[in-house]
């Protein structure tokens, strides 16, 4: 079973996702913000960050930087969560660590494929 921290600050989309990945046989931990993400990263085995990218304290941009930083988890692949589809915001995404970018809305379907693919990278 694959362990996920999720990092979401809109606590409606936090618990379709929380409640979509444990329904598929994931574990998952969730955080409100980034700042709580960088927290939490090191201290379990996690397999797969997924995180908003608009988020305050930090976002999801800073908060992955800071994860790729550290020599615990680094290697854990990031996907990122965003309504904002423009070309340079993925570019970002991309350039800071991630495996991957969601665009919101997204079919949760599509959310576990999606999660199911960078796993098996």
């Amino acid at each position: 079973m694959s362990k996920i921290l999720i990092a979401e600050d809109d606590r409606d989309i936090r618990e379709l996702i929380l409640l979509t990945l444990k329904f598929h046989g994931f574990e998952v931990v969730s955080a409100e913000d980034g700042e709580t993400a960088v927290k939490l990263a090191p201290t379990d085995n996690f397999d797969l960050i997924l995180m908003d990218v608009r988020m305050p304290k930090m976002t999801g941009y800073e908060a992955c930087r800071k994860i790729k930083a550290q020599n615990k988890t680094k290697d854990i692949p990031v996907i990122f969560l965003s309504a904002k589809g423009q070309e340079a915001e993925i570019e970002t995404g991309y350039e800071v660590g991630a495996a991957d970018y969601i665009l919101k809305p997204f079919a949760p379907q599509a959310l576990v494929d999606t999660i199911t693919h960078v796993l098996s990278r």
